[in-house]
């Protein structure tokens, strides 16, 4: 249990929180959502004693520990993977440390004997025998083979690091698990390997995240950072979205009586839990819905950009042909015979345990780029836009205003300040924002410059690199509502589970010895075949 009591916190004049009362439990997974800026991860560096509140207090029970996800990928490069995990748990670590010191020793006196002993029974009530084969198994279920286990941590690759750092945190049971981010590099399979393991952990969870199958997944509580305020609701992410809207709609209805409004949130709960799965988690959320009143939803003042792609033509039979691509950067062949040939209805979602490979197909087919062998030919018909991961190449170095940068890409009948104006207001740029320098902009206001200048060029065909990525929660919404609706053809790549499951028709894994092609398939059953699972497996090998 950790408890937060009156806690404010001041960035200059300005008030981030003020008067946050919380109080997190066992067996719970607690969500922390909220726009970009709002202050999720700096409460969450709160909650973790690295930041000091202007006023309040945090408190843990002495006995208990807290367990924190490093952001520095970089750090223990002079250690073992198997001793970085275990150095999670502080305490087990530096008996471990005492220990060796003692019996290497070699004038080992009486007094080093009884230190030891006193050491030894430390360690057997902290489970000590136990830790390295909990931490393999940690290690095995992220994806790190034993093979890696006792090289150094600088001999592993950006996402071996990732995984090694989570694995760290879970170490040793803590009483609080504080998570930011945790599934960002993370492959699908190591992601399902984390939702299942914190569905099943009895104790204290609190992760900020801007995967929405995952919050989805394994929380029983969203914690909403918001104008200052941070609030506490039961329920998973698209529990508290669509009651959030179901507050709204019933605050507006003036003529319904209250009698009515309590039934309509009974349907709708009724409606939810139907739908849930029979994991322990969904069953904790069951058991706390059904003892919500109207009182205790409430509409959020979250604000949507609107994405809306409309093609100025329909694409014809064919959209694209590629054979035999290859391509070696840095003496490392990125892609080798990829072919696969795509028809004017595909929504395509590229996979791979190597993101680069995506980006350099992106930037091959998009004409950024030259393959080494092998050709590739749009369809006449089609005309593409391109959603690089990358973005550094349209706004570094640019002193043009958002207004002036989206201009150049209007057509004649939209290039006036009225027009600019409004458009750029329904992505939330809003009055004098517009004028703000695009090589200032953060990563998030930048991408929806992009869709912006996407959904001026009425395309057909859309071409977008990770296009979640530095989105908030309301954004990602909107553009997958946007994409949804969108009649034209999509290539892809995603690590957002929702995102690909919703938008998907067809998956092309990428590997390193060709590609697996499933057309009309969703991800969810492209990851549960087994046979394709398998196949994708031996191409890795």
């Amino acid at each position: 249990m950790i408890t937060v009591t009156d806690v404010s916190l001041n960035f200059s004049d300005q008030k981030l929180f003020d008067d946050v009362n919380l109080q997190f439990n066992n067996d719970n997974c607690y969500g922390v959502i909220g726009a970009n800026g709002a202050g999720k991860s700096t409460f969450l560096k709160i909650l973790s004693g690295e930041i000091s509140p202007t006023s309040g207090n945090v408190s843990l029970p002495a006995d208990k520990r807290m367990a924190v996800l490093k952001q520095n990928h970089y750090d223990y490069e002079d250690q073992t993977v198997i001793d970085t995990v275990i150095m999670g748990h502080k305490r087990l670590y530096e008996i471990m440390q005492e220990k060796d010191a003692i019996y290497t020793k070699a004038d080992f006196s009486d007094a080093d004997g009884i230190r030891a002993a006193e050491l030894e029974g430390e360690f057997a009530e902290l489970n000590g025998w136990e830790a390295e084969p909990e931490a393999m198994t940690l290690l095995k279920g992220l994806g790190i083979p034993e093979t890696l286990h006792n090289q150094k941590m600088s001999e592993l690759t950006g996402g071996q690091h990732v995984k090694t750092l989570l694995a760290q945190a879970l170490f040793g049971e803590p009483d609080v698990l504080l998570l930011d981010e945790p599934t960002n590099g993370l492959d699908a399979q190591s992601i399902s390997w984390l939702e299942d393991f914190l569905i099943n952990f009895e104790n204290t969870v609190i992760v900020v995240s801007h995967d929405r199958h995952f919050l989805n997944k394994v929380c029983t509580h969203m914690v909403d950072v918001d104008f200052g305020k941070i609030k506490l609701f039961v329920g998973n992410y698209d529990f508290w979205l669509e009651s959030s809207q179901l507050a709204s709609k019933l605050a507006a209805d003036s003529n319904s009586k209250k009698e009515e409004k309590i039934k309509e949130l009974q349907d709708f709960i009724a409606r939810f839990s139907a739908n849930a799965s029979k994991s322990k988690q969904a069953t904790s959320r069951k058991k706390m819905l059904d003892k919500i009143t109207l009182d205790d939803i409430q509409p959020s003042s979250r604000r949507y950009p609107f994405v809306g792609f409309t093609p100025e033509r329909e694409i014809g039979n064919d959209l694209l042909r590629v054979e035999n691509l290859s391509k070696t950067i840095d003496g490392k062949k990125v892609l080798d015979k990829i072919s696969f040939n795509l028809g004017r209805n595909d929504k395509v979602a590229f996979t791979s345990m190597n993101d680069v490979a995506i980006t350099t197909l992106f930037k091959i087919i998009m004409g950024e780029m030259e393959p080494d062998t092998g050709s590739f030919q749009w369809g006449v018909t089609t005309s593409q836009s391109y959603l690089p991961k990358d973005t550094s190449n349209e706004f570094e170095n640019n002193d043009s205003t958002i207004v002036d940068w989206l201009r150049q890409y209007a057509s004649k009948e939209e290039n006036d300040n009225t027009f600019l104006r409004s458009f750029l207001g329904r992505m939330l740029f809003s009055g004098e924002e517009v004028l703000k320098q695009v090589s200032v902009l953060s990563g998030g206001e930048k991408v929806r410059c992009m869709l912006s200048k996407m959904m001026l060029s009425k395309a057909n065909v859309l071409v977008m690199d990770d296009p979640t990525n530095h989105l908030d929660l309301e954004s990602i919404t909107a553009l997958n509502n946007g994409l949804i609706d969108f009649k034209g053809a999509i290539l892809f790549g995603s690590h957002d589970h929702q995102f690909i499951q919703t938008l998907a028709n067809r998956i092309i894994e990428i590997t390193p010895n060709g590609v697996v092609d499933r057309s009309e398939t969703t991800y969810d059953e492209f990851l549960e075949n087994k046979d394709v699972q398998k196949q994708i497996k031996s191409l890795y090998a």
